[in-house]
């Protein structure tokens, strides 16, 4: 069995030293990516957001469309609207 001595500890810390320094190397890129992913969920999240409000303007505006033809439809005489057409 080998012997324990100073210089092989001191090897052994200085080793250990590099190993927990690239590890915080590699946690840092870790947190940045996680970030930089974060950072992509909120903007698509405001992006669904607002796909969301353009559909409710669009339904409001549709329904507004359907109210007036079945105000035409009352006034003309002809062929009644229906909405599954």
């Amino acid at each position: 069995m080998a012997e324990v001595t100073n210089e092989l500890m001191y090897e052994l810390m200085k080793r250990m030293h590099n190993q927990i320094s690239d590890l915080r190397s590699d946690v840092g890129e870790v947190k940045r990516e996680l970030n930089a992913m974060r950072g992509t969920m909120v903007s698509m999240q405001s992006d669904i957001h607002n796909i969301y409000g353009v559909t409710a303007r669009h339904d409001d505006r549709l329904e507004r469309i359907e109210r007036r033809l079945e105000l035409r439809e009352m006034a003309e005489a002809g062929l009644p609207f229906h909405h599954d057409r």
